[in-house]
């Protein structure tokens, strides 16, 4: 099986959990500089792809690249140290520490260890602007994303995935999260695969858009020529309004 020169990669990918197919055949490629969006109904297996694509469930068959290099088999903790981030659909922080001590975990996980001066660099980009001795804990929904991407950004990441970003904001929100992300894709060539459903976040944002139906891959392309393809209305925009 040979796959193109993306920067990050699946081809292929089938997984069955506790008996049940969950993907079939499921390929998806982001490049240096691009988001590209991942949308479907409940249950199309979005959520599993991640798990996959970040390490924490090996599929049963397929390959995973990360700039050239396989890493089907790597661990979730090898990835993130070569580049591979992830943020979550709930934006949870630790509950103990403060935001300044979060940032110091962050700086300390593994070598090399950071300076506080990336982690003020860190939260710049995000427009993070709390005082560090907050309890991490208290902070709103968005600036709890804004946290947990400064703490990402951190480490220099070649590629995030994003779960539902967008998750429990409100429009003016979603708006300034929009400017976040482009500033970080466009400014240091990072590629992000989104799970999204503000579909006003992804036509903003989003360079391409993969659809998955019952663990397959049903439509892929540009948001505005997906977004009206009668299979992903069938698949999913009638099955989100019933």
């Amino acid at each position: 099986m040979s796959l193109k020169n993306s920067l990050f990669e699946c081809e292929g990918v089938s997984l069955s959990l506790g008996g049940r197919r969950i993907l079939t055949n499921v390929s998806i490629d982001v490049n240096p500089g691009e988001i590209v969006g991942l949308v479907g109904p409940n249950g199309a297996g979005k959520t599993s792809l991640f798990e996959v694509l970040c390490g924490r469930y090996i599929s049963e068959a397929g390959l995973v690249k990360l700039d050239g290099s396989d890493i089907t088999k790597e661990s979730f903790f090898k990835r993130a140290r070569i580049g591979l981030a992830r943020t979550y659909q709930s934006p949870v922080t630790p509950g103990s520490l403060t935001v300044g001590e979060t940032f110091r975990a962050a700086r300390k996980a593994f070598r090399p260890y950071l300076s506080v001066h990336d982690a003020e660099w860190a939260a710049r980009l995000a427009n993070l602007k709390v005082h560090w001795d907050t309890p991490a804990a208290a902070l709103g929904a968005f600036d709890r994303r804004k946290l947990l991407i400064s703490c990402l950004m951190m480490r220099n990441p070649k590629v995030i995935l994003m779960d539902e970003p967008a998750s429990g904001l409100i429009n003016a929100e979603i708006d300034e999260l929009d400017l976040i992300i482009r500033r970080i894709v466009d400014e240091y060539a990072i590629g992000v695969i989104m799970i999204e459903h503000r579909l006003e976040l992804l036509s903003a944002v989003a360079d391409r858009v993969v659809v998955l139906d019952l663990g397959e891959v049903i439509a892929k392309g540009s948001p505005e020529t997906v977004f009206v393809d009668p299979k992903v209305h069938a698949a999913y925009f009638e099955d989100a309004h019933a």
